[in-house]
């Protein structure tokens, strides 16, 4: 596997890990959403172990199935020392119930998620990339799902850029 290939996934996989890090610490602040928060933490970690599986699937390729990572390492690196630090600072100094929230969901549209929902939307193109879909079909969209949440307990996610 191409050295940028094999560092794109570990960070990938990273990502999924730290969002799931995250979604965790709000599950133990938040005990009236708790459940929400702890099913979002397991498919986050579901995403991850999916990635070490095409990863490991792929070791001796060059691809993993198509649009399925971004590509740009900076963004996942910077995405994942501001992970790190959200999760270090909400330890800290716990957000108030809707700013962790509102976090979640500008966190799903960020640029990785991004990209596994536009290849979980796509067509299928192999037999490879049904699979993986048809693993996460019950994990899509996480975006919609916190801001169905937010407004179901009166909340108003702000749409940001």
């Amino acid at each position: 596997m191409d050295t940028s290939l094999s560092e794109l996934l570990d960070l990938s996989i990273a990502h999924e890990i730290n969002i799931s890090r995250l979604y965790t610490l709000f599950h133990e602040l938040f005990e009236e959403d708790e459940d929400f928060w702890w099913q979002l933490s397991i498919e986050e970690r579901s995403h991850a172990a999916l990635l070490r599986n095409e990863k490991a699937a792929h070791k001796h390729a060059e691809t993993v199935p198509e649009n399925l990572l971004t590509d740009d390492l900076d963004a996942l690196k910077s995405s994942n020392a501001k992970l790190e630090s959200l999760i270090d600072d909400y330890t800290a100094n716990p957000p108030a119930r809707e700013e962790a929230l509102q976090t979640a969901y500008d966190l799903e549209l960020s640029v990785g998620e991004i990209h596994y929902q536009e290849f979980m939307n796509r067509k299928s193109c192999s037999l490879s990339d049904e699979l993986f879909k048809q693993l996460n079909l019950e994990d899509k969209d996480h975006a919609d799902r916190i801001k169905s949440y937010m407004q179901a307990n009166g909340m108003s996610p702000q749409e940001r850029e």
